[in-house]
């Protein structure tokens, strides 16, 4: 679960490196369930200035080397305005939901837990 928004550089980092150690080290990730302010990695119209760490750029690479599934939380999406497809056309507006993300509620994150062996959380 990451909880930190991306510009929490600090928190963000820590997530995805250890994800990405993780998946080195042959774990499996049953699921990154963004909450919080953490969908706002999730906006496609969040962009890190040039040469600066992207968190939304670097799980989206990771996703696709290892087939995660990046689900942001759907309540905390709407607050805050990510909006995949289906909810902007709900709300009369364009979506936001970068590609590679999906929007989901928290039942979506409670198989996650029920299948994993254990849960880790990041706040920044």
């Amino acid at each position: 679960m990451v909880c930190c928004p991306p510009e929490a550089v600090a928190g963000a980092r820590a997530a995805l490196e250890f994800s990405a150690a993780a998946l080195a080290a042959g774990c499996r990730i049953e699921r990154v369930f963004f909450y919080h302010q953490g969908v706002y990695t999730g906006l496609e119209t969040a962009r890190a200035p040039s040469g600066e760490f992207d968190p939304s750029q670097r799980w989206r690479r990771l996703a696709t080397e290892h087939g995660l599934d990046l689900v942001l939380c759907v309540g905390a999406a709407q607050r805050r305005g990510v909006l995949d497809q289906a909810l902007a056309e709900e709300h009369g507006q364009a979506p936001t939901l970068a590609a590679g993300f999906r929007i989901a509620g928290l039942g979506s994150w409670l198989d996650a837990v029920l299948a994993a062996d254990r849960v880790i959380r990041f706040e920044g």
